[in-house]
């Protein structure tokens, strides 16, 4: 079986150097294998994407010295994919819609935290992300109700009834795990068994958009033959939610390897909703591709794609 690697950046800004890190891991590992390197434009986020940073990724990769299979895969050409992977789920009883605005969820959250302080107990739980779990509410709302919320119109998303999904998945709910050649946050590697419970009910769907990340990413790894996933480890731990997708919807669990982040002088991830500089003005500053491997752990990629 040829092995099949993607890296999948988002065209809603510019590419930093944790983007070109992930890129050239992926092709590093394509050329090592003689597999396919793919390349998958994430634009479901129709709102924040640009055209004009889809081509900026186009130029930056080439500009690395990067080449990739044709035709691209845009999610934005593909919704009737994340729609038939949702009709699956409703069939098999596992979503819910619900109408909190996160601005809701926030304050209701904080009025449970306030709560607890008074009673010396734990605050509401958060995701790994650092998000609050979604209370539950909206999952007893009566049908009719939900019915007619809809059918006026109100804003919602479709989350993830988790409990259910596991459920009916049975054994094979608690046996889920993954493959993990790379490394999480405190080391873990080999067999990973997965804890979709710190997520609690994700949204796996907007009303305006057919898919979230979750959602969208199963569904595509599994359409482009993606074998091994090579991403940030800020995604190990999204990977048991996608491990219960795959389960659910009947797609092939790829292997993972999580690797370890560029960070900033602060010791943060880069990213670019807080500036991280782009690659296009490290290329303007006269810095070389070359200088780009340079910048990058030499640990983390191999030295030519």
């Amino acid at each position: 079986m040829t092995e099949t690697f993607r890296f999948a950046p988002s065209p809603n800004g510019l590419l930093h150097l944790g983007h070109a890190c992930s890129a050239l891991l992926n092709a590093a590992r394509a050329r090592e294998t003689g597999g396919r390197f793919l390349l998958r434009i994430e634009d479901i986020d129709v709102a924040r994407c640009r055209p004009e940073f889809e081509a900026a990724i186009y130029a930056d990769l080439a500009w690395l010295g990067l080449t990739w299979e044709t035709p691209v895969r845009r999610q934005s050409e593909h919704f009737p994919e994340y729609r038939a992977a949702l009709q699956t789920l409703e069939a098999l009883g596992v979503l819910y819609p619900a109408f909190e605005s996160r601005a809701e969820i926030a304050r209701l959250v904080a009025d449970r935290d306030a709560a607890a302080a008074r009673e010396a107990a734990a605050p509401w739980p958060r995701d790994p992300d650092g998000a609050p779990l979604y209370p539950g509410t909206a999952k007893h709302m009566p049908a009719a109700e939900r019915a007619a919320r809809i059918a006026a119109g109100a804003p919602h998303v479709l989350r993830l009834d988790l409990a259910a999904a596991l459920a009916v998945l049975g054994p094979r709910g608690k046996d889920l795990c993954w493959e993990e050649r790379g490394a999480g946050p405190a080391g873990e590697t080999g067999t990973i068994a997965a804890r979709p419970e710190v997520w609690g009910d994700v949204v796996v769907a907007r009303k305006d958009v057919p898919a979230s990340y979750h959602l969208a990413v199963v569904v595509d790894d599994a359409a482009q033959g993606v074998t091994e996933v090579v991403r940030g480890r800020d995604l190990f731990a999204a990977t048991s939610i996608h491990r219960v997708l795959q389960a659910l919807l009947g797609l092939p669990a790829p292997v993972y390897r999580h690797h370890g982040l560029i960070l900033d002088a602060d010791g943060h991830k880069l990213s670019k909703s807080t500036g991280a500089t782009a690659l296009r003005a490290l290329r303007a500053a006269g810095q070389t591709p070359a200088d780009i491997r340079r910048l990058i752990e030499p640990s983390t990629v191999s030295a030519h794609p």
